[in-house]
């Protein structure tokens, strides 16, 4: 098993260019299954999770070739409806191959799926859109299947952590090809969802209310082929903004999309961070004085992003002041809290908040990553700690960062991936 370790402390300089987005682009690989041709997907990023959704597609008649960062797919065998557990459980994001399954074959059977370890994360407002476009849901062994054909309707998607936005991905998916039109209300506004809009209206679809919450599908008969590029990955520039911030570094982040982190560069400024922002780059100039610590509410986008609630943390170790962080789309989202405290943070939990004290000083020392994103707030955390700091269990990491240690590595950074055999 894999462990990357980092010696802290080096000073950091330089470009590193961000990925495409794995949020993005695991809906856009669900929705080979309702197209009639070949997709021609670039810029697509080599991660632990879209290989593992491509090995359920290719269970479900899906082919595919790599060339580079470019993926090319398509849909060969049409008759193939289960999604298997062995695979399914690998990751929760696969459940998104329910709509586009149940939309072009007429049946799909889906087990219920797996992934990170942070807290309860239903799918019942999935379940609850499709039976919405007419879909007949049983629930036997484990597995959801859904039948009939979608019809339109009108669909709720709102709960009590707001908007969902792998069951917007899977209605909209749905509903490309359903009889009628759908309106789907309380939809997720996620750049992703609005990407994954956009390209299938790219493959015929006709969806009209992109970037609102208020999504109108009506239903076609049919969708072809065609080229697309991802979108940059917001968490992980999000990530590097943050680890050039912690170290006060002159670290320029590229093939970004500033406008998508327009609140977290807004925390980020008011923590002292001095950053340019250009079409494609955000820069971040050092500062003379030590960090301020700022609150931070996870919200539904335009909100501050749950997925960079970990980072933020990391950061907020080393400012001036008492932070406090609260979780209001996964409260139970605080695993890494323990583990930054094993470096010499100082962090207490008090139900959905954790408040933070910075310190001066943080010390390396072994350390264990729970799920993807704290497995990144580790590393951050390492950069600055004196001495040496061991993250082990980095497969989460290889989920949704594309060779973080070689990126890191290019900027300054003391960092290797050691293999343990």
């Amino acid at each position: 098993m894999d462990r990357i370790r980092i010696r802290g402390g080096r000073d950091l300089r330089g470009s590193v260019r961000v990925s495409g987005s794995k949020n993005g682009a695991l809906p856009i690989l669900a929705a080979s299954l309702l197209v009639d041709g070949q997709l021609v997907l670039r810029n697509m990023p080599r991660l632990t999770d879209v290989e593992n959704l491509i090995r359920i597609l290719n269970k479900l008649g899906v082919v595919h070739e790599w060339h580079g960062d470019t993926l090319i797919l398509e849909a060969k065998d049409k008759t193939v409806y289960t999604a298997p557990y062995d695979l399914v459980r690998t990751m929760r994001a696969s459940f998104v191959v329910l709509g586009p399954l149940w939309a072009r074959r007429g049946v799909a059977r889906v087990s219920y799926p797996g992934g990170c370890v942070f807290g309860h994360r239903p799918v019942d407002l999935h379940l609850k859109g499709l039976a919405g476009l007419g879909g007949t849901i049983e629930h036997v062994d484990g597995y959801v299947t859904l039948n009939g054909r979608p019809s339109g309707g009108v669909v709720f998607l709102g709960g009590n952590m707001g908007s969902t936005v792998l069951g917007t991905a899977n209605v909209v998916m749905a509903a490309t090809l359903g009889t009628g039109t759908t309106y789907i209300e309380s939809a997720a506004m996620e750049p992703e969802i609005e990407d994954l809009c956009h390209f299938l209206n790219a493959c015929g679809a006709r969806i009209s209310g992109i970037g609102s919450h208020l999504l109108v599908i009506e239903g076609v008969d049919a969708l072809h082929g065609c080229e697309w590029r991802m979108i940059p990955d917001r968490i992980e520039a999000g990530t590097f903004l943050c680890g050039a911030l912690l170290m006060n570094s002159d670290v320029t982040v590229t093939d970004c999309n500033p406008m998508h982190l327009l609140s977290v560069i807004d925390r980020l400024r008011a923590a002292g961070a001095n950053l340019e922002l250009g079409r494609n780059t955000i820069r971040n100039l050092p500062i003379t004085n030590r960090l301020r610590a700022v609150d931070v509410t996870t919200m539904a986008y335009p909100g501050f992003p749950t997925d960079l609630q970990a980072q933020f943390m990391a950061l907020m170790t080393r400012a001036d002041g008492v932070s406090v962080i609260t979780e209001k789309i996964y409260p139970e989202r605080f695993i890494h809290a323990s583990e930054l405290q094993r470096l010499g943070a100082k962090i207490r939990r008090e139900g959905a908040s954790a408040i933070i004290e910075g310190t001066e000083e943080l010390r390396g020392a072994p350390v264990m990553a729970s799920d993807l994103r704290a497995s990144a707030s580790l590393v951050l955390a390492g950069l600055v700690a004196r001495g040496s700091t061991d993250v082990r269990r980095v497969y989460h990491i290889d989920r949704g960062y594309e060779k973080i240690e070689e990126k890191l590595q290019c900027i300054g950074a003391d960092i290797e991936r050691i293999s343990d055999g």
